[in-house]
């Protein structure tokens, strides 16, 4: 038997090493148990894969993110598999991998139960423990149809082999190369107790998913489409430790409590009517006062720094989008046409650029006027996928805190720095505070403009990012169509993270509109365009804060500021006067008059995350003082009307949370 060479390469570190031909990478890496798979040339394999010479062999350790991926798709197949040897006329849809978890698409006569879901888990943990191998079988294009010919979704899928989309999850199973089958086999007689058509690579046996709990099951239309039949989808998560997994529940626990949507119609501030349409909501009197102070203090600060407020209408003709492109690129995402004046088309409007462009383009432009800071809170519509709509946080209709930059080739750098800069100290000023950058560069299948200006543009946006000091994290082929962008991804104060702000830089829309300012030289330029959205959406920039704060804003965006609570009635008309003082100084402060004892008013503004409470009773009124109630049920008495007047001043103005 001749040896071969192989190098094993862990991070920086190379060990080669000679072994026998027909060694797999899991006798070299025999012991280590942490290890679920190989990355050979760059392709993740099973461990029972036989190495050959000269290859490098990375070690994929279970912990890592190919390594959760292969926990959780093979927990995928278990799930499958409990599935149909409880429901034998189930039909197998897809099952991937997702963040923190799976899911897995059945063709089912009827809708799967809580119960139904607690019966498939104990099913997956029996065989969890019979060891079942995942064993690799490469198969041609007829015979996995004459295999699978029971199977509908999976005989479509054969069919779009090479074309497999990762949106949908269809690459799982089907990827660009050989048709491959997984089988599962019977640890100690070899028998064939599953099978399914999948890429792999997996777990080498069950006993290898060392954590899993099934969390819920929806509705999912086939491979993503309205058109296609509405499967049933079950979602589970897996974990390579008990304690992991413990852990990931803990967290889905206290996120339950932070929704945003739980939040929202506990506190009374927006809802989102089935008169009115998914994804489209409307705030309330309390969720109005929060949204009108955030929009209130980002106005003053855009006008500190020199932006120029502009408003355009909510739809427009289908030219206009023909010429920037959107027709081209976006028009899934665009509601349909409205047929007005004979004919022509028009369009509710998905992005605002195109039509600050024409405000840019209404006269002629100097040099001297660059740059030109355009911003608009623009109302847009976007027609998401009904299984993708989700409270504030993806909606269909949402206002934008938009705003577009025209200026010289030469002020780019600096004006993109500023912009960065300004953005993320407004983020600070309403508490996010953990952020890292993102940098999206050109989808190859999907841009418009030449490869020098990408180029270019890449180049300052990477500088401008790296000189702020955070954490840079490259997104290839994230960019919009018309040029790459730096994304600003917060950390909330339960650890996720979210994308919040953009800035995307775009040599292409001035040159389809034909923008052109008067340099010093009298000649005809192309300024260069600068997109920015700093919340994002004003909506879910809103849930965003809900979701960081559990709903406990600070006092500065606080609904109500301060409450009243008289010990007994005669205390009534002192808390109105201390409110009307208040009101003077712009707090918002109210007097709970009701008919409720005092300890029950305390609890109902309790629930209401009210910062502070004020409580007066005869020795405050005697003395003129008032006492502080703060949202951890300590208290401060005595305080004096003024001082506890300019106490909450003082707390609005810094906006500190309490």
């Amino acid at each position: 038997m001749s040896d071969v060479r192989v190098i094993i390469q862990r991070d920086s570190e190379r060990d080669e090493r000679v072994v026998a031909t027909g060694t797999t990478a899991a006798e070299l890496f025999a012991g280590e148990r942490t290890i679920v798979a190989a990355r050979v040339a760059g392709e993740l394999k099973d461990l029972a894969y036989e190495v050959k010479d000269g290859e490098t062999v990375e070690p994929v350790e279970i912990s890592s993110e190919d390594g959760l991926n292969i926990l959780r798709h093979s927990t995928a197949h278990v799930m499958a598999q409990a599935v149909q040897e409880l429901f034998p006329e189930a039909k197998l849809g897809i099952g991937p991998p997702v963040r923190d978890g799976f899911y897995y698409d059945f063709d089912v006569a009827r809708p799967f139960t809580p119960d139904d879901l607690k019966t498939i888990e104990k099913k997956m943990q029996e065989i969890q423990k019979r060891g079942q191998k995942f064993a690799r079988r490469v198969v041609s294009d007829e015979a996995a149809r004459e295999e699978l010919a029971d199977e509908p979704y999976k005989l479509e899928l054969i069919g779009i082999k090479g074309s497999a989309s990762t949106d949908d999850g269809a690459n799982v199973e089907v990827g660009a190369g050989e048709l491959t089958i997984y089988d599962n086999l019977d640890a100690k007689t070899g028998e064939l107790c599953w099978k399914d058509l999948c890429r792999g690579p997996h777990l080498p046996t069950t006993r290898n998913i060392p954590a899993f709990k099934l969390m819920r099951n929806a509705a999912a239309y086939w491979r993503g489409s309205e058109k296609n039949p509405m499967l049933q989808r079950i979602y589970g998560t897996a974990w390579p430790s008990k304690e992991e997994l413990k852990a990931h529940l803990d967290f889905l626990a206290e996120a339950e409590k932070r929704d945003h949507r739980k939040l929202g119609n506990e506190l009374d501030l927006f809802s989102v009517p089935d008169e009115i349409g998914s994804g489209l909501a409307v705030f309330h009197p309390r969720g109005g006062i929060i949204r009108r102070t955030m929009e209130d203090y980002s106005r003053r600060r855009h006008e500190e720094e020199g932006y120029e407020f502009v408003y355009s209408p909510h739809a427009t003709k289908g030219a206009l989008f023909e010429k920037s492109g959107h027709l081209d690129w976006y028009a899934e995402g665009m509601y349909p046409p409205m047929q007005l004046d004979g004919g022509t088309d028009y369009y509710l409007k998905p992005m605002n650029c195109p039509m600050h462009n024409l405000i840019f383009d209404a006269r002629g432009r100097s040099y001297r006027e660059l740059p030109l800071r355009l911003f608009e809170f623009g109302t847009v519509y976007r027609y998401e996928k009904s299984g993708v709509v989700h409270g504030l946080t993806r909606a269909r209709g949402f206002t934008q805190d938009d705003a577009h930059i025209y200026c010289t080739r030469e002020q780019m750098a600096d004006e993109l720095d500023r912009t960065l800069t300004f953005v993320l100290n407004l983020l600070r000023d309403y508490g996010l505070t953990d952020f890292y950058l993102e940098l999206s560069t050109k989808d190859p299948e999907k841009f418009v403009g030449s490869d020098e200006v990408w180029e270019e543009a890449t180049s300052v946006l990477q500088q401008v990012a790296e000189k702020q000091g955070l954490p840079l994290t490259p997104d290839p082929g994230g960019a919009a169509f018309y040029g790459p962008k730096i994304s600003v991804q917060a950390r909330d104060a339960i650890g996720r993270t979210w994308q919040m702000s953009t800035i995307q830089l775009d040599f292409n829309l001035p040159e389809r509109f034909n923008l052109e300012y008067t340099a010093p030289d009298g000649s005809r330029q192309r300024p260069v365009m600068i997109h920015r959205a700093l919340f994002g959406s004003i909506e879910r920039f809103f849930a965003v804060l809900l979701e960081h704060y559990a709903g406990a804003m600070p006092p500065w965006l606080a609904p109500v500021q301060a409450v009243g609570i008289p010990i007994g009635d005669g205390h009534v008309e002192y808390l109105q006067e201390f409110a009307a003082e208040a009101k003077k100084k712009g707090l918002r402060v109210e007097v709970d008059a009701s008919s409720d004892r005092m300890q029950k008013k305390i609890r109902n503004h309790q629930k209401l995350k009210v910062p502070f409470m004020i409580i007066v009773g005869d020795e405050d009124m005697a003395a003129g003082t008032v006492s502080f109630r703060y949202r951890d049920g300590s208290q401060e008495n005595g305080v004096p009307r003024d001082e506890a007047l300019a106490k909450l001043a003082k707390v609005v103005e810094d906006r500190v949370q309490v």
